[in-house]
């Protein structure tokens, strides 16, 4: 019977391990809390994953490690290039394929919808760790020590979600509370409900063809109030109140948590269109975006 690694606790984590188990893949989750789904295919594991030694045993005959980690947001610059380059070289003693959950930062600032063709031209600090993250794994893939592909998100929607709209949109939408949003509220952005981007990682990781390169996951194109008028109308709330976050409140908001800080850097995603073309991943495993009411139902019944 095959196993997979998956490495994190977050939804997109325990989405693809519950796709695994399911599929009947034995799968070993790694956190360091331990923590993950109940299943009894699923063996959940509390190790830091910057032991290199220790993971690089637990994936001893693995097939795939999957790497979902998601340390805090403002952490990325110092924390991922180690618990990155930790897991990358796990997958490489292993000899299993790696494939990596990425997202849409690495292209920097771009006009019209991004390929994955798209040169990675990040100019804050997150967008280029993330990219820099993405070229060690392709330099690898390319010297041959090791399979490696990854698959980018665009802001997560749907049950478990963590995000800008899940936290600060949905729950006062919910609530029929005004909701302060740090982006445009009419323009498009591209957004991923976290079942559709499980499934694209496990595509990716089960065909030859997902290997050596990066991947859109499954892409929904919507506005902020799109998003927001639609879970209002499938909950039975009032109509959205939102209204745009100013400078001076995201100052005033970065002097209490170091969260709000990292908001300016992404601003060209949040205050202008910044979509993805998903059609090469539909094209070739055959995995679509699902409709955007479906994924707020979902996230409804588990709200």
């Amino acid at each position: 019977m095959p196993f997979h690694v998956v490495v994190g606790r977050g939804a997109t984590a325990t989405a693809t391990a519950l796709l695994l188990a399911d599929a009947g893949d034995r799968v070993r989750m790694v956190s360091r809390s331990g923590a993950g789904p109940e299943h009894p295919l699923i063996e959940r594991l509390a190790l830091d994953a910057t032991d290199t030694g220790a993971l690089s045993r637990l994936a001893e005959g693995a097939a795939t490690v999957f790497n979902a980690a998601a340390p805090a947001y403002h952490t990325w610059p110092d924390l991922l290039p180690a618990l990155f380059g930790s897991i990358l070289t796990a997958a490489e003693r292993s000899g299993a394929g790696y494939v990596m959950l990425g997202n849409l930062y690495g292209y920097g600032p771009v006009d019209g919808p991004v390929t994955e063709e798209r040169p990675l031209e990040a100019t804050g600090s997150k967008g280029r760790v993330r990219a820099e993250m993405w070229l060690r794994a392709k330099e690898a893939h390319d010297a041959g020590r090791v399979r490696a592909a990854e698959v980018r998100a665009g802001q997560f929607i749907g049950a478990g979600a963590y995000s800008v709209f899940t936290l600060m949109v949905q729950p006062k939408v919910l609530a029929g509370r005004p909701a302060l949003v740090p982006a445009e509220l009419d323009v498009p952005h591209a957004y991923s409900a976290i079942g559709d981007t499980a499934r694209a990682l496990v595509a990716v990781a089960r065909d030859a063809r997902g290997w050596g390169r990066p991947w859109h996951a499954p892409t929904i194109t919507a506005s902020v109030r799109e998003v927001a008028g639609r879970l209002a109308a499938l909950a039975g709330v009032p109509e959205p109140r939102l209204d745009t976050m100013t400078d001076r409140e995201l100052t005033l908001l970065s002097l209490t948590d170091p969260f709000w800080e990292e908001m300016w850097e992404t601003q060209h995603m949040s205050h202008r269109p910044f979509t993805a073309d998903s059609s090469a991943i539909e094209e070739t495993f055959g995995v679509a975006a699902s409709p955007l009411d479906d994924v707020l139902k979902e996230a409804l019944t588990r709200t």
